[in-house]
């Protein structure tokens, strides 16, 4: 039966994946016919089209969407809608970056780690109060981490301003790469690509986060309580306290995430604006692709990235980074119907059992 359903979930991914690109090769023939199938063929080939240093790129850039991804979809297991992950990912971003710089005791060879923990620790209580308030008073979670957001964005800008700030660019000061997450020698690897340790960091958060909703009591308790909190309750388990963990746990890898990404030593800065995280929306999508599973979340989260360095090289087709833009919003927005193909490929299977043909 297990073996079926991830069956199922892989073909319904893979299928969705293709109406995306569909769509893409449309828009494509729309903005640059004569460029068109060019375009497409570099889109495709994405991660290596630059060979190892291209696929350097998508290892980097998966790390942040893994890390929002993976915190949106711990926390679907669970019965919860953690929108609030650009919030707790950008408290965590913070935290990250004020450790590393203000942090001067700590040495350098110690002090990623303390700015990860730190991170992490921030962007769960960042998720513990939206979970107090589902626990205790019965508030939508979804409202309550939209609203999270934007009073993380805008603390984040002013705590900015009054610690790390660096007025000639009016944005933070960058982490330094003496500072930042150790490279292991993966730069030379990939011909001068920045990936570093967290991407690795990222996927063993997502294999932790599969042992604990799919080997452990306390998984199952959690999983539990967000499908039938009346049955759970019922057998002895508490309710909000399986809400108020479950929160911590998903905001305690969006604050990961954000440290991830601002740490990576390329110079990344908290910039003064009034914008949501982009990297904590797109969680949503790779959530969504890798039907909440901590290890399906690896491979969607690989795909995008893929997807997105495939986009950026088309330029040089003369293909406007706003059509890039599309293509892949389209491409996600596709993805995001995997759980209704799933759901009919149920829903047909179903019928052949009582049919009894299968």
């Amino acid at each position: 039966m297990k073996n079926k359903e991830a069956l199922n979930s892989f073909i319904s991914s893979i299928f969705a994946i293709c109406l995306g690109l569909l769509f893409g090769l449309i828009i494509i023939f729309i903005a640059n016919p004569n460029q068109a199938v060019r375009a497409f063929s570099i889109l495709l080939q994405g991660g290596f089209y630059r060979g190892i240093k291209s696929l350097g790129l998508v290892l980097y850039n998966s790390t942040p969407i893994m890390m929002t991804g993976l915190s949106v979809a711990f926390a679907f297991k669970c019965g919860l809608f953690n929108i609030g992950t650009p919030g707790q990912f950008i408290v965590g971003a913070f935290t990250a970056v004020f450790i590393s710089l203000k942090c001067t005791f700590i040495p350098n060879s110690m002090l990623w780690i303390v700015a990860v923990l730190g991170a992490g620790i921030a962007g769960a209580i960042w998720a513990v109060i939206p979970g107090i308030l589902k626990a205790f008073k019965n508030v939508n979670v979804v409202i309550s981490c939209i609203m999270m957001n934007y009073i993380g964005m805008l603390a984040v800008i002013e705590l900015v301003k009054s610690t790390i700030y660096n007025a000639a660019g009016a944005e933070s000061y960058s982490v330094p790469l003496e500072k930042a997450l150790p490279r292991l020698g993966l730069d030379k690897l990939f011909n001068g690509a920045s990936v570093n340790i967290g991407f690795f960091i990222a996927v063993g958060l997502c294999i932790l986060a599969y042992i604990i909703l799919n080997k452990t009591t306390f998984g199952f308790e959690l999983k539990a309580c967000g499908y039938n909190p009346d049955a759970s309750r019922y057998a002895g388990m508490s309710e909000k306290k399986c809400i108020i963990l479950s929160m911590a746990i998903s905001g305690f890898f969006a604050g990961v995430g954000g440290a991830l990404t601002y740490l990576a030593g390329t110079g990344k800065t908290l910039a003064i604006v009034e914008t949501l995280a982009p990297e904590g929306f797109n969680g949503i999508p790779v959530a969504l692709l890798g039907f909440s599973n901590p290890l399906g979340v690896v491979a969607s989260s690989l795909f995008i990235s893929y997807i997105n360095v495939g986009g950026n090289y088309m330029q040089s087709c003369n293909i406007a980074v706003e059509i890039i833009d599309i293509i892949i919003a389209s491409i996600i927005y596709f993805s995001s119907f995997a759980l209704v193909i799933k759901q009919i490929m149920n829903k047909r299977r179903s019928r052949k059992l009582v049919g009894g043909k299968e």
